[in-house]
């Protein structure tokens, strides 16, 4: 079973990715901020990642840039309630395999999950 590795400081955002991850057949680890992220991406090394921009502790833009040296392979989804442009190429220079708009859509994330692990 694929571990994807939900990162974002609002609990309900994480319990509601969670929910809908575990129905498709994901194993969850969750960090409410930066710092855990990286520590449970270098302890669980997960399959994906479901990565809020908008985060403290480093922000997920940080998050990114460190995984994409240390841990390029994880399959990074970003999860935004606005992106602008010049946010959207980095992510994507940084490895960004696709973005979710908040408040996120169940069928949506079902959709960018199996899409993390192609």
């Amino acid at each position: 079973m694929p571990t994807l590795l939900i990162a974002d400081d609002s609990m309900f955002q994480r319990f509601q990715a969670a929910k809908v991850a575990r129905e498709a057949g994901f194993d969850v680890i969750e960090a409410k901020d930066g710092a855990e992220c990286l520590r449970l991406a270098r302890e669980h090394r997960p399959q994906a990642l479901l990565l809020d921009l908008n985060m403290p502790d480093p922000g997920g833009m940080a998050v990114m840039e460190i995984l994409a040296r240390e841990l390029p392979d994880i399959a990074v989804a970003v999860v935004t309630a606005d992106i602008q442009e010049t946010t959207r190429s980095r992510c994507l220079e940084l490895g960004a395999k696709c973005f979710l708009n908040k408040p996120l859509d169940a069928a949506d994330l079902t959709r960018a999950l199996g899409a993390l692990l192609q």
